[in-house]
């Protein structure tokens, strides 16, 4: 009998069902050996050798796989097929002592895309050796981040406060997000006119009238002559925008007083092909926006998914789809909807990520034919929506275009005492096939049929109205999941691994935070620290250097270069340039002064931030330990200055704990009376009718709402309740990105 080892134990449940008795599958639990977690672990006079240990917690299960390994005819290692499972393999063979193993089998590596017979099977025929390349691109990544985090995150604990991290990936996505706060705060509003023409055919029929642009001002292009910059945001230059009031009203006098008469109009058939099939940054911005799942939760569920056997692995940066797939997609459009809606020849797309896994497949179903429906009933609800998602897009990426009909109008607006000419367009398209939007459409395909009345060459058309609008430019927008994910992806920062860990890591480290909106704004500890590596260590939040290093990593993989000299050309002029920063950078840069003394000694009192926030503390520190509470928590503590502890007759005093503030008894640890401070938000519960909805905390510090009789009552949601209710199911509605709101009760789906 063969030993198979893989990583999960529902991936070893899955591959189980499609093998015989000849083959035990068994699970590694994920990692078994790793860098200790309380030491450097990285011999940096030996060449960087990583020391591997294994945690204590897995000893068992390694021992139990050592001694099925003896036992067995032969070990197969089916982990990932990535640099991560390829080092989760080369860590499991060298653990396990394979090579030594007394009836000298061979050891064996499988990989594969999908979790199918097919799949499986094929690999068993073909296996081949590890892949050491691989490896060592997964160690360089390991000891590099190990060394970044071990030497610098000392730095900062030591200059600003201890508990603080630094990373190599997670550093840059902070700056992102820090650098588009302060784009904010020094964003200026400034005004322009929107400028909207109304005209109607004489015919005067049904349906006449309709909207056109406003494009030249005898031959110069209104962009031209508003010379305003706009934010390419909520506001792109548009063609009928003036930065002028006063050109705007001269424009506007003459146009009332004009002639409008159409000089052209051009009619023709376009196409729409649909977008490709997901790769894992597509696949998380496209469930952040459809689904609102965060990057993590969406490669939980595909986790999920892929060792269940559902889709094909979902770390990947490549637009290739299998043969296989391709042939059963087509069969599966044209029976569910027809022969027009397949394809002749498959289309294949290029990806632009120059490191892309060219070998590797996108995210597709692993059986093309199974249709979200057929699932829906085996899937948990998440999962059946990822599915859904990853499904429709992959059937769609296989599917005809979309066809329209497009018209496109020019109008001349001349006036006879004036010798201004303006020329006006009008445009509009109606969907005359729906190809592949009847499976998937998004924000990036309106579908929405933009009509014009029918019109001819030399008709004159009357003017109903123009409506001058003033407006203000918007400032640019805080970066959510999925924009930050782009921003990564297009700067090469990171690979499809590591985006929900990088997000994951700077929200819960309290860099940053998310709004109601849920848009990503950093912590005031978030930009301090942000700062400082900017300020001191350039290279670590610099865009092209970090995408230099994932290059080096990509060649590595390829066996282009040694990891070796990459991590030593890294390191030297890092440690040295940090030996240097540590001398030279002063604590006291980051405490700021108060024009007070401290009450107790009469030293000096500073600004200092402590692991909950800022906080005001004497510099006598620790002779003195005086200290003061600053922003919200002194607003508490006045607040609740009279509370008394109804156990023991003393005073109670705000505190700050991983939950939030709370009042808790003075005369601790002799009292350990506390009591929770509520955030209420003014609305009653609406399932047991008596509690109120307050703000509170999961252990991980995410905010959420909930009823303030728990445990009696249960109600909570994660957005914030705004106080109606649906007028569809009469449930809670609550906060929804972009201004909207949603109804709390999922099955309604009701949206405004």
């Amino acid at each position: 009998m063969k030993l198979i080892i893989v990583e999960s134990p529902t991936k070893a449940k899955t591959i189980a069902k499609f093998l015989g008795k000849n083959y035990l599958v068994k699970s590694s639990y994920g990692h078994i050996r790793d860098l200790p977690q309380k030491e450097m672990g990285v011999d940096i006079e030996n060449d960087f050798a990583p020391q591997y240990v294994i945690p204590h917690k897995v000893a068992d299960r390694v021992d139990e796989l050592k001694k099925l390994a003896k036992k067995a005819d032969g070990v197969i290692l089916a982990t990932d097929e990535d640099r991560e499972g390829e080092a989760i393999s080369w860590h499991l063979a060298t653990a396990l002592e394979l090579d030594k193993r007394s009836k000298g089998a061979k050891i064996e590596r499988i990989v594969f895309h999908e979790i199918t017979k097919t799949a499986i099977e094929k690999a068993l025929a073909n296996p081949r050796e590890l892949d050491l390349n691989l490896v060592d691109a997964q160690q360089a990544r390991r000891v590099l981040d190990r060394l970044v985090g071990y030497e610098l995150s000392p730095f900062l604990w030591k200059k600003i406060r201890r508990g603080l991290s630094a990373g190599r990936v997670q550093s840059m996505a902070l700056r992102i997000i820090v650098e588009r706060e302060k784009e904010i705060e020094k964003f200026k509003a400034e005004k322009f006119w929107k400028i909207n023409i109304n005209l109607k055919t004489q015919a005067n029929k049904k349906d006449s009238e309709f909207s056109a642009d406003l494009i030249k001002k005898n031959d110069v292009k209104i962009e031209e002559i508003a010379t305003l910059k706009l934010f390419a945001g909520d506001y792109k230059i548009k063609k009928t925008i003036l930065a002028d009031e006063k050109l705007a009203e001269e424009i506007i006098a003459d146009l009332k007083n004009c002639r409008y008469k159409i000089e052209n109009i051009a009619k023709r058939e376009t196409q729409k092909t649909p977008p490709p099939p997901f790769t894992t940054s597509s696949l998380q911005q496209s469930a952040i926006n459809s689904l609102g799942c965060s990057a993590k939760q969406t490669m939980v569920l595909a986790q999920k998914l892929y060792e269940q056997g559902y889709i094909t692995y979902m770390r990947t940066d490549s637009f290739n789809l299998s043969l296989e797939s391709l042939l059963s997609a087509q069969k599966t459009i044209k029976k569910l909807f027809g022969e027009n809606y397949g394809l002749k020849n498959p289309r294949f797309f290029k990806t632009n990520s120059k490191g892309a896994q060219e070998a590797h497949e996108a995210i597709r179903p692993a059986y093309p034919e199974k249709t979200p429906e057929e699932l829906k009933t085996i899937l948990e609800a998440g999962q059946y929506k990822l599915y859904k998602l990853i499904w429709n897009r992959m059937i769609a990426s296989q599917m005809s275009p979309a066809v329209f009909n497009s018209v496109k109008i020019d109008i001349f607006a001349t006036k006879k005492t004036v010798k201004n000419i303006y020329a006006l367009s009008a445009s509009g398209s109606i969907l005359t096939f729906e190809g592949y939007l009847k499976v998937y459409a998004d924000k990036k395909n309106n579908t929405i049929d933009t009509l014009l009345p029918e019109m001819e060459i030399g008709d004159v058309l009357d003017l109903v109205s123009i409506n001058s609008e003033e407006k203000s430019t918007s400032q640019p927008p805080r970066y959510n999941e999925a924009t930050l994910v782009k921003v990564l992806e297009e700067n090469g920062i990171g690979r499809p691994s590591t985006y929900a860990p990088t997000i994951s890591t700077i929200i819960e480290r309290k860099y940053v935070d998310k709004n109601e909106e849920k848009r990503l704004y950093p912590l005031e500890i978030g930009v301090l620290v942000s700062d400082v590596l900017t300020a001191h260590f350039p290279q670590i939040v610099d865009m092209q250097f970090t995408a230099t290093l994932e290059k080096d990593f990509d060649e590595i993989a390829a066996g282009a270069k040694k990891w070796v000299p990459v991590i030593r050309d890294f390191y030297e002029p890092f440690h040295n340039n940090l030996k240097t920063k540590t001398k030279e950078v002063k604590k006291e840069e980051f405490q700021e002064k108060m024009d007070k003394n401290c009450p107790d000694c009469g030293g000096d009192l500073i600004m200092k931030f402590g692991r909950f926030g800022k906080f005001i503390a004497c510099s006598n520190y620790p002779n003195c330990r005086y200290t003061e509470k600053t922003g919200e928590e002194k607003k508490l503590a006045e607040e609740f200055s009279g509370e008394i502890c109804e156990k023991c007759g003393a005073k109670m005093a705000v505190k700050k704990g991983q939950f939030g503030s709370f009042l808790g008894c003075s005369n601790y640890p002799a009292c350990k009376n506390i009591k929770r401070i509520e955030n209420k938000t003014g609305i009653k519960c609406p399932k047991c009718k008596t509690g109120d909805i307050v703000e509170r905390k999961t252990k991980k510090g995410r905010s959420f709402f909930g009823c303030n009789t728990y445990p009696a009552c249960d109600f909570s949601v994660w957005n914030k309740p705004t106080g109606e209710f649906c007028p569809d199911c009469n449930s809670l509605m609550l906060f929804a990105a972009k201004g909207k709101s949603k109804c709390s009760k999922k099955e309604c789906g009701f949206e405004k």
